[in-house]
């Protein structure tokens, strides 16, 4: 097990190097060049198109729905469990660096928006399918459609394997097992040896078949059901988290010049912040940061596109407005007001032996004015919210994968369903530390394709960009002129 683990980490290491690091930054930093830093201009206009839904758009579900699908695909453990291990991995100043990924991955979601409506094919039943796949294929043209289903085999099987399910069950069975028996009292077996020796509990069992049966009761519905879910679950989810967050902010608002002090330096310095505590270096932070940033919010995936290609929309620029919001949302709000809240409590100083959820749990239980029991309550209640959409959400994305990767095969689809359901009952019992390796590794193989189809189409991104809001000043003219 321990050289399996070996193997794992070096693999992950190599491919989330600082080559791919560059590269997905780098791409950002193009597409903002090309959309003239599109996502400091127009967002106001995008967060007003994200609850205003397009009248006779074409399409599955509502631009908001298909928003929802997309958030609750990225609104998951990455914003509570992947901010706490990038900054207990790399130092606060992870967080700085994914700001600065999510930051140029706006621009970069917003692409992917745009394509994704641009190229998507409509069956004669309505039927939607579009993502990266469909805009590398049509885009860039037949001779790269390897490249096409490349990214659907490596799509379908990071929401199997990856990011989709145990990474997201893990993070539910262990706020649990933190909450209702964090002293380890009813330990039915453990798995793992040495330092990756985990204990399973009767909490973790129990969770684990409830959130397994909900998974099934919704999955199966397809899309349309996911998104009618999540358009209820994510909005109520996202503003439970954020104002128990804002509280904790505004009841330590004097730590925070502080922490934000901190958190500039450590991404510049980390031995100066540090003192050599855990041995972190600029590029520990630039790597952690980004692999958790992306982790999060996506961008840069291909995963976000699959969902806004279901949209009811005939303008692609619009789309990609909407999409954009996503990481927007995701990191610039949610993921700094995690990593804020763990920075100003200092619960991420390795003296305390914490991991993943427990010091996001422990910054909720020192900076909010409640009973410990209350504020860690809450907490995993997000926790479970946050990460059972995020299953949800990449259940439809990995299917939409394998839809093309096996050209439209409904009973490759049905059999991957339940292989879906079945890898969200595993993965309880799967040690923390190689779930996100695993996941992380299958993430990169999943952006590369994107990458390189986001980097060959910019000359299109630009050009759509630049007719849509040129018509736009027109009719504005046109109206006030009448």
């Amino acid at each position: 097990m321990d050289q399996f683990i070996d193997i794992i980490n070096w693999i992950d290491g190599a491919i989330w190097g600082i080559p791919l690091c560059v590269l997905i930054i780098g791409c950002g930093i193009w597409l903002t060049l090309r959309v003239r830093c599109l996502q400091v201009r127009h967002l106001g206009r995008a967060l007003r198109y994200m609850v205003k839904n397009e009248a006779n758009g074409e399409g599955e579900v509502t631009s908001f729905g298909a928003l929802c699908t997309a958030l609750s695909a990225t609104i998951g453990t990455g914003n509570i469990v992947g901010v706490a291990t990038a900054i207990a991995a790399g130092g606060p100043g992870a967080l700085l660096w994914m700001e600065i990924a999510a930051f140029f991955g706006m621009a970069t979601k917003y692409s992917e928006g745009l394509l994704a409506i641009k190229y998507r094919t409509i069956d004669g039943e309505g039927h939607v399918l579009g993502g990266p796949f469909y805009y590398i294929e049509r885009g860039m043209g037949k001779n790269w459609k390897w490249l096409a289903k490349l990214f659907a085999f490596f799509g379908a099987t990071a929401g199997l394997l990856g990011i989709g399910t145990i990474t997201q069950i893990n993070g539910i069975t262990s706020a649990a097992q933190n909450f209702f028996d964090p002293n380890l009292q009813h330990i039915v077996f453990t798995i793992g040896q040495g330092d990756n020796q985990a204990a399973i509990t009767v909490t973790t069992i129990i969770a684990g078949l409830l959130v397994t049966l909900a998974v099934a009761l919704v999955v199966i519905g397809g899309i349309k059901r996911i998104a009618s879910v999540s358009q209820i679950i994510v909005p109520f989810m996202a503003i439970m988290y954020v104002a128990f967050a804002l509280l904790l902010l505004l009841c330590n608002l004097t730590a925070i010049p502080e922490a934000v002090v901190t958190i500039v330096t450590s991404a510049f310095a980390p031995q100066a912040v540090l003192g050599g505590a855990i041995g972190a270096t600029i590029k520990d932070a630039i790597q952690n940061g980004v692999a958790r940033g992306i982790f999060s919010n996506e961008a840069g995936l291909g995963s976000a596109p699959i969902a806004a290609a279901a949209a009811q929309t005939k303008e692609p620029v619009r789309q990609g407005l909407v999409t954009m919001t996503g990481t927007f949302i995701d990191t610039i709000i949610v993921c700094t007001m995690t990593g804020l809240s763990i920075v100003i409590t200092e619960s991420w100083v390795p003296e305390l032996g914490l991991k993943g959820v427990q010091i996001t749990t422990r910054a909720f239980q020192t900076g909010l004015p409640f009973p410990s029991q209350v504020s860690a309550f809450v907490l995993m209640l997000c926790l479970i919210f946050f990460a059972f959409t995020t299953i949800l959400g990449w259940d439809y994305y990995g299917e939409r994968c394998l839809e093309y990767f096996t050209n439209g095969s409904k009973g490759a689809v049905k059999c991957y369903r339940w292989l879906y359901i079945a890898a969200v009952f595993i993965g309880p019992y799967l040690t923390v530390a190689v779930v996100w390796t695993i996941a992380d590794i299958f993430n990169a193989l999943m952006a590369l394709p994107n990458i390189i189809a986001l980097l060959a189409l910019s000359g299109i991104v630009a050009k759509e960009t630049k007719a849509y809001f040129d018509k736009d000043r027109q009719r504005k003219l046109l109206h006030n002129r009448h």
